[in-house]
Formats: structure tokens, sequence, C-alpha cells
């Protein structure tokens, strides 16, 4: 049976919303946490309610759209704990628009953190896997690309390339490391905050603010995937509001 206890994690997008309850959960079940985020601020808070709660945890600055950032948030978990036993891509943005409004720099903004981001992080991590001969990638989609809506094509876009990333780098792995898609829907964080179009966040706001699950719900699911036996692969996951169409 695989346990928590012990695993390295390396979690991007931690420093709020769904990475900074997955950290804590995971830090609580006796995992040793790597986080990385761009609000380094707020990322040192995160850490610092970890060690409060005795659990083991480092940080780096990380902007996944340089894979560098990347590369160095590995290579910061082998050299703290010798090895990486889970990389979570968990950093997204979403300043959705009308394509009528042709905000391309958001589109850009998007492909590069969402799609580009994921990319880079299995570049990272993925021949440390190999080289172990163990690793699991969990990758955070959303619902938002099993639904398309008006304001959301791009963003989706970019969410169901992640989805279709992970299952080809499923199929890839191979018998001994495991890779899991989960799609949250509306979950209360602060994903409106990169939202520049003020209507489409005033909506969003008020869908959260009206069904939002918790995000520590999405840090349950993740420990329930990372706690499986090692020869079990969840390969894909949707987790939603009740209230959620």
């Amino acid at each position: 049976m695989s346990e928590i206890r012990n695993k390295v994690v390396v979690i991007t997008g931690a420093s709020s919303g769904i990475g900074e309850a997955t950290a804590i959960h995971l830090a609580q079940q006796g995992a040793k946490l790597v986080l990385g985020a761009r609000w380094v601020q707020r990322l040192e808070q995160v850490a610092q309610r970890i060690e409060q709660l005795a659990g083991n945890v480092t940080f780096k600055e990380t902007d996944v759209r340089r894979r560098n950032d990347l590369t160095n948030l590995v290579e910061l978990a082998l050299s703290r704990f010798g090895r990486l036993d889970v990389f979570m891509n968990n950093a997204g943005i979403a300043p959705v628009s009308l394509l009528d409004d042709f905000r391309v720099d958001d589109w850009d903004n998007m492909i590069d953190t969402n799609f580009k981001g994921t990319l880079y992080g299995v570049a990272a991590a993925l021949p440390v896997f190999r080289k172990q001969g163990f690793g699991h990638f969990i990758n955070i989609i959303t619902t938002a690309g099993l639904k398309i809506v008006p304001t959301m094509a791009v963003y989706a876009a970019t969410k169901n390339a992640v989805r279709t990333l992970t299952e080809g780098l499923r199929q890839e792995a191979g018998p001994k490391l495991r890779v899991t898609g989960i799609s949250p829907g509306f979950v209360q964080t602060n994903l409106a905050d990169s939202m520049t179009v003020q209507k489409a966040k005033d909506q969003i706001t008020a869908q959260m603010t009206e069904m939002a699950i918790s995000p520590e719900a999405i840090a349950r699911v993740v420990a329930f995937v990372i706690e499986q036996p090692d020869d079990v692969d969840i390969g894909d996951i949707v987790i939603r509001p009740a209230a959620q169409g």
C-alpha cells in the first residue's frame, strides 16, 4: 500500500487556493513539501503554517512560464530530500473574455502559464522519475474544458490541451509511473484575481459565492490518489459542487 508519509511532493501555484490547501493537507499526513509560486511572500506564509504543524517544507519563487524555474524547483526537492515522489502541476490563470474582445496578451499568458507551464513541469520531473523508476504526475485541469461556455474558449482550450497531454503522458509512462488528471468545478479560490475583464470577473465571483466548494475538498482528492497502491493508477477525476450544472 502506498502511503503519503515521507513522500516528497512538489506543488506549483502553492501560495493560495488548491495549491495551498493541498500543501497543508499533505503536510498533516506527513509528506515532505516543496512549494513553488510567483507570490513569494504568500508562499513563505504557507511554509510557516506548515512548519507550525511540525511539517517538513521548503519553497522557492517559481514562475511556471520560465522553464528553468521548474528545473530549479525539482533540483531543490532532490537536494533537500534526495528524491521526488509526486509532481503536482497546479499553477493556472483565467483572464477569460469573449473572443471578439481580442485580448491576445491574455490568450498568450494563459497558453504560457496553463499549458506550457505544465509541459515545463513534465520536462523537469520526468527524467528524475525515469531515473528513479517511480513517480507520480498530478495535473490540475478544470470542468470548464468539459462544458464550453462563452468567454471560456481560450481558457478551456489551454486546459483541454493539458487534458490531452495528461492522457498521452499516462499512455507513455509505462508500468512504474502514475499520471492523474483532476478536473475541479467551482472552487473557492482567488482565480478571479487573474481576470482582466470586470464583467467576467464579477460573474465568476458571484458563481463562486453561490456554489463553490472549498479547496480542501480538492486537497482530499489529491491525497486519495497519492495514497493508492503503487500498482493503481487513477487516470481521471472530476469533482464539482453538487449544485453545479
